[in-house]
């Protein structure tokens, strides 16, 4: 299929709307709630923008945007509220005012579909804008007939962006780019082969390691798990049910998958890290490849690898850029549209306020900032030019080949059959028991109560085959014979097996905890990385999830903080093996989340912040959405 204006393409292929809304539906019923950054993921933060900025005597048009675009929107919403164009006579304060606030999609959508409880940090939208129009009718889908329920409208798209395979530019030449092509194919070979780089002169940089995003939370992940079955078969469209049944395609997809070196509910998780190792001068050993949508390959190079500016953060270009692979079988696009809420709280006025908007929007100017932002126009009338060009590793001219989305039931099986053929687990989880955890929440609900709920709730994520334990940390140095079970720090409640063994033994053992005395976190950190070190697996993703409300309470007893790290630093590789991954969970505002955030770093893995224990549920959901 002939390269062409990608919105052409989006609105040709009406199969991918239907699908995602069927994904859409199952989604839900995974219990997954998604953001995006331009991937449907989890996000911490709450909201980020203008939020509940003061609108003076204008009529306040509230915006509910995901996260990829907040400061595109946030910026158009400030250059809109400063021109005439925000003075419309016909609205009775004469003009209204446009506030920017982040919320992630399926969380957005999961708000609107209980009537957006009243929050004075989140103001009920009057217009959103989600990674995809599937959650629009999602929304739709999910209140159904119910009286008086917020809807989503017909939506057309702000910005346009291609999923492709992020590599550093020296693996991407080593593999012959940018004379030749390179897809899925070249990746699997790759990826199977025993030499690993040395196959392309450059033993080096170790075995193939592929980042990949999980395809229930994220949409660039559904994205490649789709494109890998086509080109499984060689097809650009119909995808049929047999063809993922096929031999050939599960032998394929289940080749790719054994590279993967962790999952994750976003790809920021791959790309901030990759940008940590670029300043260490180890880039090369990191990750080799994730698929990613094209804007974040600009990003990235342009020294900005999660799309988002802090204040006084200056964006520094990395050593070894990364160059975007256009699958030479072929890609898909994603959309962001600007849907105009039909609900109670929505007004003539507010469509009015909301639709002058879209158009500022719209105008030609403002689609060209649409491109200082690295996405390509939502307009076919604007064309595509810098920053997506050469100088930032993409290629206007790309992507020669779109692929039809499959059916909604094609769809389904493509991730029944990912569910078989990912890459299994080997996870141990460490849970905080210290005295703190006994902090009421709500009521009598205590914070360990609450963090034992999302728990259990999370081991519905895991196979029958992955490999789950439990361990429970607290001190007890003022009295050691009341250590947990005896022990100082420590207690292997469940070790670590089978899921079709240990579940019900990881259930009781969770409820049956209680808090007592204070925090071993440095020993506790380094001794679980030891322990999964020992009893490594060559073929599953080793992982330690650590959820902790404190920080280090060891007295000057055992481990300082710089030796925990020196013990767990991934640079220390054995035998080129990927490391042990921690992802802590940093539970409360007590939480020590510096040391945390050092943590993650240290084991290139990411950090989960749940300051409100009440959201610890869907953190722990995105935490294990990396297995």
């Amino acid at each position: 299929m002939a390269s062409q204006h990608p919105r052409s393409a989006q609105l040709r292929s009406s199969t991918w709307m239907k699908g995602l809304i069927f994904l859409s539906v199952l989604l839900v019923a995974l219990s997954a709630c998604t953001g995006s950054d331009g991937d449907a993921a989890i996000e911490v933060d709450r909201s980020e923008g203008d939020g509940v900025s003061d609108p003076g005597e204008c009529l306040p048009i509230d915006l509910a945007v995901s996260s990829e675009k907040i400061d595109l929107l946030s910026d158009l919403a400030q250059e809109f509220n400063d021109s005439d164009a925000a003075k419309i006579s016909d609205v009775a304060e004469g003009c209204v005012y446009v506030r920017v606030s982040k919320q992630s999609s399926g969380a957005a959508m999961t708000r609107l579909a209980e009537g957006w409880p009243d929050d004075p940090e989140l103001p009920r939208p009057h217009v959103w804008s989600p990674a995809s129009s599937a959650w629009g009718a999602l929304l739709n889908d999910t209140v159904g007939d119910a009286a008086d329920a917020p809807r989503a409208t017909e939506a057309d798209p702000i910005m346009l962006t291609p999923l492709v395979i992020a590599m550093p530019k020296p693996m991407a030449e080593a593999m012959g780019w940018p004379d030749t092509s390179i897809g899925w194919q070249e990746i699997l070979d790759l990826a199977q082969s025993d030499e690993g780089w040395a196959t392309y002169g450059h033993p080096e940089w170790g075995p193939f390691r592929l980042g990949k995003t999980n395809p229930n939370y994220s949409t660039s992940g559904l994205s490649s798990t789709v494109a890998m079955y086509y080109a499984a078969t060689g097809k650009l469209s119909g995808l049929s049910i047999e063809d993922v049944a096929s031999t050939r395609a599960e032998d394929f997809a289940r080749g790719v998958e054994d590279a993967v070196v962790h999952y994750g509910d976003i790809t920021m998780t791959f790309l901030n890290n990759w940008y940590r190792h670029d300043a260490e001068g180890s880039a090369l050993r990191y990750v080799s490849a994730v698929a990613v949508e094209e804007v974040s390959v600009i990003n990235y190079n342009q020294g900005n690898p999660d799309g988002t500016l802090s204040l006084g953060e200056v964006p520094e270009e990395p050593k070894v850029p990364l160059v975007a692979i256009y699958p030479e079988e072929g890609t898909i696009y994603s959309d962001n549209p600007y849907i105009v809420l039909d609900a109670p709280w929505v007004t003539d006025d507010h469509r009015l306020g909301a639709a002058a908007f879209e158009d500022f929007i719209h105008e030609s100017d403002n689609q060209a900032r649409v491109l200082d932002f690295g996405f390509r126009p939502g307009s076919p009338d604007v064309a595509v030019g810098e920053p997506v060009s050469a100088q930032w590793g993409v290629d206007p001219d790309q992507p020669e080949t779109t692929l039809e989305v499959p059916e909604p039931n094609v769809l389904a099986a493509v991730l029944a059959k990912w569910a078989e053929q990912r890459k299994p687990a080997r996870v141990m989880l460490v849970l905080d028991v210290s005295g703190s955890m006994s902090e009421a929440v709500t009521g009598r609900t205590t914070k360990l109560e609450l963090a034992v709920d999302a728990a259990i709730n999370a081991l519905d994520q895991f196979r029958p085959d992955d490999e789950v334990g439990l361990r429970v940390f607290s001190t007890a140095f003022s009295d050691p014979t009341k250590a947990v079970d005896g022990e100082v720090d420590w207690q292997d409640v469940v070790p670590v097996g089978p899921m079709s063994q240990n579940r019900t033994l990881i259930e009781n053992a969770l409820a049956a905890q209680s808090p007592t005395y204070g925090t071993a976190l440095y020993d506790t950190t380094a001794d679980s990385v030891e322990a999964m070190g020992e009893t490594y697996a060559d073929d599953r993703i080793n992982a330690v999830v650590l959820l902790t409300d404190g920080r280090n309470e060891t007295g000057g007893v055992g481990r300082t903080e710089s030796e925990m790290l020196d013990e767990i630093d991934a640079s220390d590789e054995i035998n080129n093996r990927t490391p042990i991954r921690v992802f802590p969970i940093a539970y409360g505002e007590d939480a020590d989340m510096a040391a945390l955030t050092q943590i993650a770093d240290a084991t290139d893995a990411a950090v989960y912040s749940a300051s409100d224990p009440e959201s610890v549920r869907e953190v722990f959901d995105a935490v294990i959405s990396n297995f």
